[in-house]
């Protein structure tokens, strides 16, 4: 057990390593939560985990170097879970620019006949009428597309 050089040791205890072993043997869980369960417990370097090196690891689980060491950090500054997990998705900073009042109007909109001197909708016209209807600023045809889609 080469664990001499390391700055975060995991030690887990018995009840950790069985939720661990429970999650892996599942295989109902997400592949990379599966896979951080297995580096943790490759990791342990309790009494009766196996503590295998960082590299060892990573050749084994075909990951790489860094995931082992992130995950270890992990699990040593914030917790088990945490490190199982991994990070939250991070807050977008943009907002829809449509919701469902909108979507209703785009809705009612390409079941309306076209403009003057039209045949049928296109999405810029459709996402130009949006706009002068004052349904939303502004809203580009790919929005319009994503949304008609969906529907």
């Amino acid at each position: 057990m080469a664990i001499r050089n390391k700055k975060y040791i995991v030690r887990l205890d018995k009840e950790e390593r069985e939720s661990l072993k429970r999650l892996v043997r599942g295989g109902r869980a997400a592949a990379r939560k599966i896979a951080r369960a297995r580096i943790l417990l490759k990791t342990d370097a309790g009494e009766d985990g196996p503590g295998w090196t960082d590299q060892r690891i990573a050749d084994a689980l075909d990951v790489s170097f860094r995931t082992v060491e992130n995950v270890r950090r992990c699990c040593v500054e914030e917790g088990l879970e945490r490190a199982v997990q991994g990070r939250p998705a991070p807050n977008r900073p943009w907002q829809r620019k449509l919701d469902g009042v909108g979507e209703a109007k785009l809705m009612a909109l390409c079941c309306s006949e076209p403009p003057a001197g039209r045949a049928r909708w296109t999405l810029e016209l459709l996402g130009d009428a949006l706009v002068a209807l004052k349904v939303t600023d502004s809203i580009s045809y790919e929005t319009v597309r994503r949304t008609l889609k969906k529907k």
